[in-house]
């Protein structure tokens, strides 16, 4: 039986993308995913076979791609970012159940805390925490707790999926809440389409993330107590004593 193959392609460039993933994406015959992530590696692999759909479809994406590794037919499902890391590995694995077939190949890929992270600088040379604000899929209340508990642990704080069409107001309300345990001219920083056309980078004090704009294409970096501004660089010292 043909494996599953679950792909992490990382941001968006193919330089960006592993050895790994790449081997893997050739050897596959049918390549399943998010039309907007299908596109960005179309032209890299011309000789497959391509089935894309929506948002909101992952589960219906998860299926269709058990359904071809079980008909035999060696298959990459692919997530932007890691496959692991908001990805649909887990999905792959819940929709599999108990079963052991087909096997599934879980393929790691950078996520956009580490791109963004670089070209921000080094915002997460220390620990950090990552949260999504996506509320599709997880109540904002958890997010809230969430976003409570790690300003009051002095975590690093990275947000994917900061704000959309729906939920543009989110960014706003997450930093409303950080707010009330950080201070205002707190370094944060936003890398915007890593590794993809328009890739850009802001940094900015807390106060003014607030009212920046974002969209799912964003990364917002929020940094802890010893995070600074260098140069033209957001840096989160580990704490070398000799430095």
């Amino acid at each position: 039986m043909a494996k599953l193959h679950v792909v992490g392609i990382g941001p968006g460039d193919h330089e960006d993308m592993t050895l790994r993933a790449d081997r893997v994406l050739r050897s596959c015959q049918v390549i399943v995913g998010y039309k907007v992530y299908v596109d960005l590696v179309r032209d890299w692999y011309p000789d497959k076979e391509f089935r894309a759909s929506g948002m909101t479809g992952e589960a219906e994406r998860c299926r269709l791609a058990l359904d071809l590794a079980r008909q035999g037919t060696e298959t990459a499902l692919i997530c932007s970012g890691d496959s692991g890391v908001y990805g649909m590995a887990g999905l792959a694995y819940q929709l599999r159940g108990g079963d052991t077939a087909p096997e599934i190949d879980v393929v790691p890929g950078l996520t956009a805390a580490c791109s963004g992270a670089a070209v921000l600088g080094a915002p997460l040379t220390h620990d950090f925490a990552v949260i999504s604000l996506s509320d599709r899929l997880t109540p904002w209340e958890t997010i809230e707790a969430r976003l409570r508990r790690a300003a009051e642990g002095d975590f690093s704080i990275v947000l994917y999926n900061p704000a959309s069409r729906g939920r543009p107001d989110y960014l706003r309300r997450a930093c409303g809440i950080l707010l009330e345990y950080l201070p205002p001219d707190r370094p944060c920083g936003i890398a915007r389409n890593v590794g993809r056309a328009g890739e850009g980078r802001e940094l900015l004090p807390l106060e003014s993330l607030r009212d920046a704009p974002a969209d799912m294409f964003c990364t917002v970096f929020i940094g802890n107590a010893s995070t600074q501004m260098l140069g033209d660089a957001m840096v989160t010292p580990r704490g070398y004593r000799d430095v």
